[in-house]
């Protein structure tokens, strides 16, 4: 079972920018697909990043513009930066990754315990 480190959450003010990381805690093989998601309080999990295996990459409508989803592909890790951030963007981001697209259709994905980002007005 692979498990899933984040890093880089943290208290910002409005308007400031943050970086999270995210990478697996041992060697594996390749994760082809990667994503964050974040989880408001009060708020169902929502999709913000994914950045898939031929490096096409999805955001939800909230944060285009402003955060960008990139990796590394050799050291298995994905970053998502984020800019001009809100007090809506608040949440625990969680780093969410695959093998294969294909994986997600079987429960094969994996996740991290998540990083909490606060931002202040």
């Amino acid at each position: 079972q692979v498990q899933l480190v984040e890093s880089g959450g943290g208290l910002v003010q409005a308007g400031g920018s943050r970086k999270l990381s995210c990478a697996p805690s041992a060697t594996t093989f390749t994760l082809n697909v990667m994503a964050w998601y974040r989880q408001a309080p009060g708020k169902v999990r929502e999709l913000v990043a994914k950045i898939s295996g031929d490096g096409s990459t999805t955001y939800t409508e909230s944060v285009k513009g402003r955060f960008t989803i990139s990796r590394d592909i050799a050291k298995n890790t994905v970053y998502l930066q984020m800019d001009s951030l809100n007090p809506e963007d608040t949440a625990v981001y969680y780093c969410n990754a695959a093998h294969r697209e294909e994986d997600y259709s079987y429960g094969l994905d994996y996740w991290g315990k998540g990083t909490r980002v606060t931002v202040s007005s």
